[in-house]
């Protein structure tokens, strides 16, 4: 069994109200040694060293409450999970969110409901679907106090994917990289158009020189039913 060293970042999470206790650390470093085992037979992810691991994972998820006021008891959606983050280190984190880890990938999600199953966690589930397929699907469309994605696609395209599945008055939350604002940039009107307010901008360092931004829409209307478009129309068309 792998130690990832948990206890280096607690102190990191402590400064902004996160209290990494044993319990947290004991369900992370599974998690993380279940990544690593079941990466082996199928790619989840190509940072592998149990040190960059903890920062560019596991500590880079845990920035979300750093940056986001998450009501008790919220309804999280994390759209292209991949291997789970944020969704699944949210969820560890705090057990009251109420967690769908969706993904086109079915194996993704065979190796999510191991990491549920041998976590003992309650309250969080996968779907198998497309994003475009789920914000037309009356079970998750404007269901979501809150719906996130980790480098799933450029701002435009994410916003259009998942505004949709967010309540009025709930947040989506893109955690990007360095371009994040020329993408807005690119764009200016989506956020309108989709139903959010004016995007806000939270940047992190991780380690060295290697940020993580924030991008946080605050939905202020129903999305038009129109959205999401088809891929191919999003990609060729985009907002």
């Amino acid at each position: 069994m792998i130690d990832f060293g948990i206890r280096k970042i607690a102190p990191l999470c402590e400064e902004f109200g996160v209290t990494i206790t044993d319990e947290i650390e004991k369900k992370l470093n599974l998690y993380g040694n279940l990544l690593l085992s079941w990466n082996e037979k199928m790619n989840l992810t190509a940072i592998k060293e149990p040190q960059e691991i903890l920062f560019k994972h596991f500590y880079d998820c845990i920035l979300f409450f750093k940056n986001v006021d998450v009501p008790q008891n919220a309804t999280v959606i994390d759209v292209g999970t991949g291997a789970g983050f944020p969704g699944m280190v949210l969820k560890i984190i705090r057990p009251d969110l109420e967690v769908t880890l969706l993904d086109s990938l079915n194996k993704r999600l065979v190796f999510l409901n191991a990491v549920i199953e041998e976590l003992g966690l309650d309250g969080i589930k996968t779907v198998h679907s497309r994003a475009e397929d789920a914000g037309k699907n009356k079970l998750y469309r404007e269901n979501f106090d809150i719906a996130t994605a980790r480098a799933v696609a450029s701002m435009p395209v994410l916003m259009e994917y998942c505004l949709p599945l967010v309540k009025t008055g709930g947040l989506l939350v893109a955690m990007k990289g360095p371009k994040a604002e020329e993408e807005l940039a690119e764009s200016p009107n989506c956020f309108k158009v989709l139903g959010s307010a004016q995007p806000r901008i939270f940047t992190e360092t991780l380690t060295g020189e290697e940020q993580r931004v924030f991008v946080v829409c605050k939905k202020i209307s129903q999305t038009p039913s129109k959205y999401p478009r088809k891929p191919a129309d999003i990609s060729k068309q985009p907002l």
